[in-house]
């Protein structure tokens, strides 16, 4: 299989395609994860350098994304239809491998029924998993105006997100509803007066919304838990991540578990082992960011589980 899939007539750039794979550092024999499917293209990599033992497991919510694993004749694969969270279940040490690619795939991008984009117009959706939950359109119905500026604030860090707010609360009053992602991001036009060049006014807007409705980083935190408990020693941790709030999260996580942690109140008390060792940051090549220009924002880091499971 290639690096890039296609279905239907949405068509897929797998970001750090070679860069994340190679990361994992596969074991022809070994046990991996992929919890972010989406078209396959790490998926298909990992298979190729499996060999007739090893196993791989995709996990996504997305329905279209689990639809076209299922049409992969490998006795050596799986997919699971759940939110990436769920691998907690599996048994412990279990794994030699996680990557975990965060984001919107481009098919649910330029899908204008999907919503998350203000490109086309399409409803106001914006769900990972279409058969629970709150769409958009849905929650801003009773969303209060706070709740709405907190969202926009505290996931899309936009500056405007009270402008933003009091115009989707004007725009109901006045109008009803919103449902469609032209009215929001018609909106959002209103209220944010000025913008770096190139950049969307609803940009940040639409990013906030998607984080909160699919409760990107409390899934994310999550999982990178999980981890802990179902990698083997020696196993690998791969996250790549698509703008600063979930970097930050696994940043952060993976030096919390990277260095050892001392109790000062009590000194002559062993330290809390290293639980981690950092391998590094990855950024898109130049070559890459030309042919995917969505790759641009991409960080990989990358982690090795080094104590062994209690």
């Amino acid at each position: 299989m290639s690096a890039t899939t296609t279905t239907t007539t949405w068509t897929h750039d797998t970001v750090l395609l070679n860069e994340a794979v190679d990361a994992l550092s596969i074991k022809p024999s070994g046990t991996y994860i992929d919890g972010t499917f989406g078209r396959g293209g790490h998926a298909a990599l990992i298979l190729q350098r499996l060999g007739p033992d090893g196993h791989l497991l995709g996990v996504d919510r997305d329905l279209e994304a689990v639809a076209f694993a299922q049409t992969w004749r490998d006795s050596r694969f799986a997919i699971r239809h759940q939110a990436f969270h769920t691998i907690s279940d599996l048994p412990e040490a279990s794994v030699d491998g996680l990557l975990m690619d965060l984001g919107v795939s481009s098919p649910q991008i330029d899908d204008p029924t999907r919503g998350f984009s203000f490109r086309h117009d399409g409803p106001l959706d914006m769900r990972m998993d279409t058969t629970r939950g709150q769409s958009v359109a849905q929650w801003l119905v009773d969303a209060t105006p706070e709740s709405i500026a907190e969202v926009i604030r505290d996931y899309g860090e936009e500056r405007f997100a009270v402008q933003i707010s009091k115009a989707i609360d004007r725009r109901r009053q006045e109008r009803g509803v919103i449902r469609t992602t032209l009215e929001l991001a018609q909106v959002v036009a209103s209220a944010v007066k000025t913008r770096e060049p190139g950049k969307d006014p609803a940009t940040r807007t639409f990013q906030a919304f998607r984080i909160f409705i699919n409760a990107e980083l409390e899934e994310l935190q999550q999982a990178l838990s999980a981890s802990l408990r179902l990698l083997r020693p020696g196993g690998r941790l791969v996250v790549i991540s698509f703008h600063s709030l979930e970097d930050r999260i696994v940043k952060q996580f993976i030096a919390g578990h990277s260095r050892e942690v001392v109790d000062r109140r009590a000194l002559f008390a062993p330290s809390t082992p290293l639980r981690l060792k950092a391998l590094g940051r990855v950024k898109a090549s130049a070559e890459e960011v030309s042919h995917n220009p969505r790759s641009r924002s991409a960080v990989m880091r990358v982690a090795e589980r080094t104590e062994t499971p209690l």
